[in-house]
């Protein structure tokens, strides 16, 4: 037992205290994000900016370039989603629970090719392309950065991404050596598989009336 913990938590010993308590703490805001779009309230967003601010300034100071970049994009995509979610028209929301277009298709493998190589070129400029984390994180950087995308579309087809994505980062994290964002990721993967069938459910009810 008292290896296993070790194995999860000795590398703290080296961080200071306040580094941990702000992992915590964007750990918290992460899940109350989370649990808010599965709600499809719009909080997601401001929950999710207090996290995402959190974790940029860690994972820059931990020069995790790639898992600084994701949480870069979801504060600006939070501004973005934060801007469609609240407009409305005779009190119902314009941007409404909807399945993804052909356009939208396109778009979200421009968007996946493209960080793709944009993340690329990043490792290989800081000298960051050094091990297989790297294609780890390229990869999950493009599958977030659709995901993140699509969520401020309000497309069912988000939470797809995000499981994906998901999935990966729970031992991606843990062997990176942050326990509870591994954790963290434990709890997004199952909420979201819950979000997608309570959008697809209130998708489906709208399509009813």
């Amino acid at each position: 037992m008292s290896e296993i913990f070790n194995f999860l938590f000795e590398q703290y010993k080296t961080y200071e205290t306040i580094d941990i308590t702000l992992e915590i703490t964007a750990v918290f805001f992460g899940f109350l994000s989370v649990w808010y779009s599965k709600q499809n309230k719009i909080w997601v967003f401001p929950t999710g900016m207090i996290s995402t601010a959190i974790f940029v300034y860690l994972l820059l100071k931990w020069e995790l370039l790639g898992d600084m970049m994701i949480n870069a994009y979801y504060f600006i995509m939070s501004v973005y989603g934060w801007y469609l979610w609240s407009r409305t028209k005779n009190n119902e929301p314009i941007v409404k629970i909807s399945k993804m277009t052909f356009f939208e298709v396109k778009m979200s493998i421009g968007i996946f090719l493209s960080t793709l190589i944009v993340v690329f070129v990043i490792y290989k400029i800081f000298n960051k392309w050094t091990s297989w984390i790297a294609y780890a994180d390229t990869f999950t950087t493009a599958v977030f950065f659709v995901g993140m995308w699509l969520m401020a579309k309000r497309k069912i087809e988000n939470w797809l991404f995000w499981i994906l994505g998901n999935i990966i980062s729970v031992p991606l994290y843990l062997y990176k050596g942050f326990a509870f964002t591994s954790f963290q990721y434990i709890g997004f993967t199952f909420i979201a598989i819950f979000g997608y069938f309570a959008w697809k459910k209130n998708f489906n009810k709208t399509q009813l009336t």
